[in-house]
């Protein structure tokens, strides 16, 4: 079995932090005050079947100082060892645009990753963990006048799942419709529910007489009892300061409610939002296991589209991974809207999901907060939600990867426009410098907006802080998580959506109209591929002689197709751009596909590539998602969030 460590609770309990890693802290006041929270854990088996180990729930109160220590007092559910009470110290760095991390409560050495929305509300999850276990860990303040009975008004709908039944087969995801008056009563609560063992076959829920009371400013509901309902007791809730957030789960029980007032105003989806989720996969029990995942990242809604980034924890990998994505959506005026795997509702800066069978999820992404300028005195302001990958248009969250060319948005960052005449790319550009971790980075271009830069090949360890320099006035640093790889296609739209910038051996573009064929070889053009062999200097253009070959391997998939890579390296000749020579796989849907980039730690699922609707001459080699998943690092299949 996995080894996990607990704190021991008491009022004289310390929480180790082990390992802290250099994070900018100036951020610290956006938590400040006092918060409901519930850290929900699970612990699975080592014998690979996603069979349960032990769960745990946390909750109760913290507070936070604003300037990097919090004091929890809790309780612990856990059903291995029953219940604890006490009190919990800790600390906590939060940079300015949100990110940050806790010392993990529960689990000595261990940081709970996540970001400050701006509701104020903390997500987050333990990605890094040294013990083998998946958590999320939600905190809302508690506004300046506690909630009561009246807050709790309205339409409510609440994404739920449990993992603790023991048995993947027997884990339960539901969404469910509140309707509470204001004044004790819920009435009937209705929802669909899927279980483990009966795969995309939904069940309803209907459970009348359902009421509440408040108590220190939570939410108790109350569940008639019953051995047969799928709801059954006490829950408690935990409301955002405006009352249109809401989470908690089973004092005694080891879930997650996370859910969003409707009906408040037109429902939308647009700009920064923080995400984190659990998902786990049972469309595999009939093979003998279930997957199950636990992230915490953004996504950037515009127009219909989301780019987003999820760091991910799987049960069947060694490490977590980055994972970018990209997602069509159109909001009905109910406020919802669904993929294939998931059901989304929309509040006010506020998406829940929930997973259809045989998907047991559930998501949260609450608003990211505004930044501003303020955050330097010389007039340079580097946007700490701004440093994004060229190619994929991938946010801030995802991070840097040697040899990524990035671009940096911010003010006053240079004089005017001046772009670099040839390679090797300059360190100074218009009498602009980008610093990371102190090494000057080659810069393509420099605007008074907008900076487009190489990360050096020679940043280690796994933070990094970014800064720009304009003339001598210098601007905040920016704290940044580093990979060994950030894949990101350049794409024919320039954001990361639509056709990549994959071309035929002729220099044409593939689309619509020139589409790519069964055994053919193509040309994908992308950044964020790492280390190569032989190294080059930093800025420099790829050598052709010989090529510099990329380090860590490199797998691309058309359709959840394998296709054979034949070269993955820098692209000859050019600067700050790799290139990946391929033949397209036989057996693809005629149409539109997604092409999927995997290296070291980071995966990409966001482009298209046209593919013609020529017959397949030999069988396809399919690789099933649980594979692919192993294969990449990354626990999630395309579509599951």
């Amino acid at each position: 079995m996995r080894q996990f460590r607990l704190v021991l609770l008491s009022t004289a309990a310390l929480c180790v932090w082990g390992q802290t890693p250099t994070w900018d802290n100036s951020g610290n006041a956006l938590l400040n005050g006092s918060y409901y929270f519930r850290q929900t854990t699970y612990v699975l088996s080592s014998s690979g079947t996603g069979a349960l180990y032990d769960a745990l729930a946390l909750y109760g109160t913290v507070t936070f100082d604003g300037a990097g220590k919090y004091s929890m007092s809790v309780t612990l559910s856990d059903a291995r060892g029953g219940l604890q009470r006490g009190t919990i110290p800790g600390t906590y760095p939060i940079a300015p645009g949100g990110q940050g991390f806790l010392s993990n409560p529960v689990s000595t050495g261990d940081v709970v990753w996540g970001m400050v929305s701006a509701q104020g509300v903390f997500v987050g999850s333990s990605t890094e963990n040294l013990n083998g276990f998946n958590d999320l860990f939600i905190a809302a303040p508690l506004g300046s006048s506690l909630p009561t009975a009246s807050t709790f008004k309205g339409s409510y709908q609440l994404a739920y799942v449990d993992l603790s039944s023991g048995n993947p087969t027997y884990n339960l995801g539901s969404l469910l419709q509140m309707n509470p008056d204001g004044a004790g009563n819920v009435g009937t609560v209705t929802g669909t529910a899927y279980q483990g063992q009966s795969g995309s076959a939904k069940g309803t829920v209907s459970i009348p007489n359902v009421k509440y009371i408040f108590s220190n400013g939570a939410a108790v509901v109350t569940f008639p009892t019953s051995n047969t309902a799928v709801f059954s007791g006490q829950y408690y809730l935990y409301f955002s300061p405006d009352g249109n957030f809401v989470f908690g789960g089973s004092p005694n029980g080891y879930d997650m409610f996370v859910g969003v007032r409707t009906g408040t105003g037109t429902p939308g989806l647009g700009g920064l939002y923080y995400e984190i989720g659990l998902d786990q996969d049972t469309s595999t029990l009939s093979q003998g296991y279930a997957d199950i995942n636990t992230f915490y990242g953004s996504f950037s809604a515009v127009s219909g589209s989301t780019v987003g980034h999820q760091r991910l924890l799987g049960v069947f990998n060694s490490s977590p991974s980055n994972y970018t994505y990209s997602e069509a959506y159109s909001v009905g005026t109910n406020g919802t809207y669904s993929t294939s795997v998931m059901n989304y509702v929309v509040g006010p800066g506020i998406r829940i999901g929930s997973g259809i069978g045989p998907l047991l999820a559930l998501h949260v992404a609450l608003q990211a907060p505004s930044v501003s300028s303020s955050l330097t005195t010389s007039g340079v302001f580097l946007n700490p939600q701004g440093i994004v990958n060229a190619g994929s248009s991938a946010p801030f969250t995802a991070g840097l990867a040697p040899g990524e060319l990035v671009t940096l948005y911010g003010a006053n960052l240079a004089a005017g426009t001046v772009i670099a005449s040839s390679a090797p790319f300059p360190a100074t550009l218009g009498n602009v410098q980008v610093t990371v971790n102190g090494i000057n980075a080659p810069l393509y271009y420099v605007t008074p907006t907008q900076i487009s830069a190489i990360v050096p090949y020679g940043i280690t360890g796994t933070i990094a802080k970014v800064q720009v320099l304009n003339g001598d006035a210098a601007s905040n640093a920016v704290t940044m998580t580093v990979a060994k790889t950030a894949p990101g296609v350049l794409t024919q739209q320039q954001n990361g959506l639509g056709y990549g910038d994959v071309v035929h051996l002729d220099g044409t573009f593939v689309n619509a109209k020139n589409p790519a064929q069964s055994g053919e070889t193509v040309l994908v053009f992308l950044t964020g591929l790492g280390a190569v062999s032989p190294a080059i200097g930093d800025g420099a253009a790829g050598p052709t002689d010989p090529l510099a070959q990329t380090v860590s391997t490199t797998a691309v998939y058309i359709g959840d197709v394998a296709a054979k890579v034949l070269y993955s390296g820098l692209a000859p000749q050019l600067a700050g751009l790799y290139q990946i020579n391929l033949t397209i796989p036989s057996g693809l849907t005629a149409g539109d596909n997604y092409l999927d980039i995997a290296g070291t730690d980071g995966y990409t699922s966001e482009c298209l590539i046209a593919i013609a609707g020529t017959p397949a001459s030999e069988p396809a080699v399919r690789v099933d998602a649980a594979k692919i998943r192993r294969a990449a690092k990354v626990g999630v299949r395309r579509g599951s969030r």
